[in-house]
Formats: C-alpha cells, structure tokens, sequence
C-alpha cells in the first residue's frame, strides 16, 4: 500500500509538471489551466474499420484492418519512419506526397491529433507568428499510414480528433494490425517499394502489376508548392524586419518560415517554378526548402538556381530537396538510395566550422525525411564521373551510412552557399542544429550592411502578391468529438 501511494503521488506530481512546465508562457500557461476544467475530448466519430491489406509489388502482403478513409485502393511508395512521437508533424510533411508511410513505433494515435489551425506556433516562442498551420502544412500529405496497433481513444490537452477521423477527412487511408517489424525489415532489405492499400470488399484480390505507380516519377513538387507568392512578416511588422528573404517552395514545412520569421527577417514564399533571378535584387538572401520526390523533376528550378549561384552574390542556403537542388547545379550528381533517411535520430559529423552554431568534428542529431543523396565518389577524377568541383566542400555526412548530408560554397569561391540535407527546424526531431537559421541570417544581414542598405529589401509589389495561408479557410470542417 505505501508503494502504491508513493507511486500515486508520484504520477500526480507528474501530471502536475505536465499541466504547467516552466518554460509556457503566462498565456498558455492559463490557457492550459482553463482547459483543464473542461471535459477532454477522447474519441471522434470515423468511418468503422473493415478487413484491409497491404500489397508489396515485389508479391508480399499483409493482412490488417482499415481506419481512416474508406477508399477501395490507394497505391504509393512503401517507406518507413523509426521516428518515435510527432506523427502529426510527420503526416503533414509534404515530403511524404505520394508514400505509404509505415511508422516502426508500434503505437500510433494516442494522443490526438491538435487543431491545426488555431493560429499559434507549438513552440509559443515570443517571436513567432501565425504562419498558416500549427502543424507541418494544412493538410495530410502522405497518401497512405501503416501502423501496428492504432489508439482509436486519445489523451492530450490540445488534443480535438483522433487519428482515424483527421485521415478520413482528408481522404487518407489507413490500415492497422501490421506487422510493422516485419515491414521494416523487409524494406531495409529490398529497398522502399511501390505498395497498395486495399479496403473492404475485393482487398484479397492482389493489384495487377501494371497498376502499381511509382510517385518518384512524377513532379509531386508541383502538388504542394505554392501557387502564389506571399510574404510573412515578423514580430512588429515590415519596418522591423532585420531583411527580406525569398524561399522557393518545393514543399515548404511551416517550421523552417518560422525559424527564418524568429530570426527577424521577411519571408516571401515563391512558387518552385519562380522566376526567382527577375526579382532577386529585390531580396537580401535565397532558400531553398524541402520538397518530396526526384531533385531532376524539377529542371527549371535547378536552372534558376544555377543562374542565382553563378551571378548572385548574396547568401543561398538549402534544405533537404534544396540541398539536392544546389548540388545538381553545382554540377553533382543526386542518386536514388536503397530505403532513404527518415525519422527523428539520425546522427551527422560536422567537417567544417560554420558560423556560431556548426563546429567540425561534432555530432549532430538529426531529423531527415529523403530518398535521394548528393554522390561523393572520392576515387573519381573528372566532373563527369563524379569528381567535385573545386569550389565546393562536403559539409556534413552520416554517421551511420556515410552518405553526403550538406555542402558548402569553399572560402576561395567567394560565394555564400550552404545547404544540409537533413532537417535543422525539426518539428518533429531534435534542436540541435536551430542554430543554423541563425547564421544564416547573420550572413544576410552582414552582407546587406556591406553594401551600405540600412533596410531590408522591399521583397515583390503588393499587386504580385496572392492571400496569404493564415487568411485562407481550413481545407475541411473539423468533426465534433465525444468527451470522456
């Protein structure tokens, strides 16, 4: 009895350190306090499960049970994630556009999923603003969810819909009661592989091969690019931002526009296909962000990135597809690779200083979602067989496999390029590298002062710009959920 006391005063204790940590704000801190009194919602009405199975074109399957939306089949690439929590970031990642997405964690669900369009940022840092999601885009992207074992109840204080009903509204289906072990195995062993889920009647009749799609083929960038450019400002408006930074989208995850918007400067979100060097004087800095499928998907951008490196001389920096981007421009090659880099504990090796944040010979740990990689054959002798050009540098690589994780502009380049392939903003994922917007910003800001402006660059007209994201609508109705 004494034990079980102790043990109940010790789970009171931690309740009570989750209900209020130290690091909230006043105002959330009396949000979460007002909302501790109301009755938490722990279920939502979805469509009912019905027997499903998962379909590997290399002739394997796996019998589960369906959750989500109830559509008859819905093909993609069959990857998977060894990220342990944040499936809600995840699932928003445009990155997985196209992917049958398989969590190795093997409880999914449980603590909800949190209103995404409440206006605010998950962190409540003082210097952040609405950005158009709390979650990673406004929509689920990936075009499937394999899980193990699925919490059809859930528990979180900003919790407002279960995992199956946020699939079902945004017609994403799901299957249940795999062996995600297995799964994983078999993907690490024979590569990621086209997949089909199929649903309810018919769903023990195995895919005819010619039906399989491979997304990679596709420009799946085009999907979940912008349409329109718009622009962000800071905390305090235009008149205090510290410059104005243009961001191609190839998939842009909410949290890198707020790392750059919390560092002070502007950001002008511009469709992948921009014709970004038409306006570029009108902006102090270029990044590149992530994006899902192939980097040779998108020629034009690799062209316009090409053109801003050669005659441009302010910073560019690159995440993720925009490290692939700059690589292929700077005349490197990208590779499909085996199964990819996804989830939320990879390790990288710094090989060079940079900034304040990035020191050589330490290890970073990383958040990353890709398929494709920078070559670095060190044997090769010409451009054409792989050999580098002298002006660029091998930045980070994995720990793990080896592989090229980002590139940097050499000191003799006069250039200031860099770009990481993994995911400095995280969401989900370690902080580790944060520091990386940081300097890059810096950077900016340095080298307009150099050239003797005082105030950021005006970034495009107004009769250029489209609405911005935070003044869209939501793209369904949330469901009304059943209280404990």
């Amino acid at each position: 009895m004494m034990l079980t006391s102790s043990l109940l005063r010790s789970s009171a204790l931690c309740r009570s350190a989750i209900a209020a940590p130290r690091f909230l704000s006043t105002t959330a801190k009396i949000s979460l306090a007002s909302h501790a009194t109301d009755i938490p919602v722990t279920q939502t009405p979805a469509p009912p499960s019905q027997p499903a199975t998962l379909y590997l074109k290399s002739g394997h399957k796996f019998a589960g049970k369906s959750f989500g939306a109830p559509v008859s089949a819905r093909f993609g690439e069959t990857v998977f994630t060894t990220a342990i929590t944040s499936y809600t970031e995840s699932l928003t990642d445009p990155s997985y556009q196209g992917q049958l997405l398989t969590f190795t964690q093997p409880l999914m669900g449980n603590y909800g999923v949190p209103n995404n369009f409440c206006g605010r940022s998950p962190m409540e840092h003082p210097m952040d603003v609405d950005v158009g999601s709390f979650l990673e885009s406004r929509a689920v992207q990936a075009a499937g969810v394999i899980v193990s074992n699925l919490a059809e109840r859930f528990s979180h204080f900003e919790a407002v819909e279960s995992l199956s009903t946020w699939c079902a509204r945004h017609d994403v289906p799901g299957i249940s009661g795999i062996d995600t072990r297995a799964l994983t195995t078999l993907l690490r062993n024979q590569g990621s592989t086209l997949g089909a889920i199929k649903i309810g009647d018919g769903h023990e009749i195995p895919p005819a091969e010619s039906e399989y799609i491979d997304p990679m083929a596709e420009n799946l960038i085009q999907k979940v690019s912008t349409l329109h450019p718009y622009t962000i400002h800071p905390v305090g408006g235009v008149t205090a931002a510290k410059g104005h930074v243009a961001l191609l989208d190839f998939g842009c995850k909410a949290n890198i526009v707020r790392c750059l918007i919390r560092e002070g400067v502007s950001v002008t979100v511009l469709p992948w296909n921009y014709d970004f060097n038409s306006v570029r004087d009108k902006f102090d800095g270029l990044f590149l962000s992530n994006g899902p499928g192939s980097p040779y998907s998108i020629p034009e951008a690799i062209e316009t990135t090409r053109e801003a490196m050669a005659t441009w001389d302010k910073p560019i920096f690159g995440i993720c597809m925009g490290n692939q981007i700059i690589g292929i421009a700077a005349g490197l090659k990208a590779y499909r690779m085996k199964f990819g880099n996804r989830g939320h504990n990879q390790p990288v090796i710094s090989l060079l200083n940079n900034g304040s944040s990035v020191k050589a010979g330490r290890v970073y740990i990383t958040s990353q979602n890709h398929g494709y990689a920078i070559e670095h054959d060190q044997d090769a002798k010409t451009i054409e067989t792989g050999k580098w050009p002298d002006e660029w540098l091998p930045w980070f690589v994995n720990a793990n496999d080896g592989t090229i994780e980002g590139i940097i502009s050499s000191p003799e380049s006069g250039k200031n390029i860099r770009s990481a392939q993994f995911h400095p903003e995280s969401r989900g994922g370690p902080e580790d590298t944060f520091g990386m917007f940081k300097d890059f910003v810096d950077d900016v800001v340095r080298i307009k002062n150099a050239k003797g402006l005082s105030a950021s660059s005006p970034g495009l007209e107004e009769s250029l710009l489209g609405p911005s994201p935070v003044n869209m609508e939501p793209p369904v109705p949330l469901v009304a959920g059943t209280a404990a």
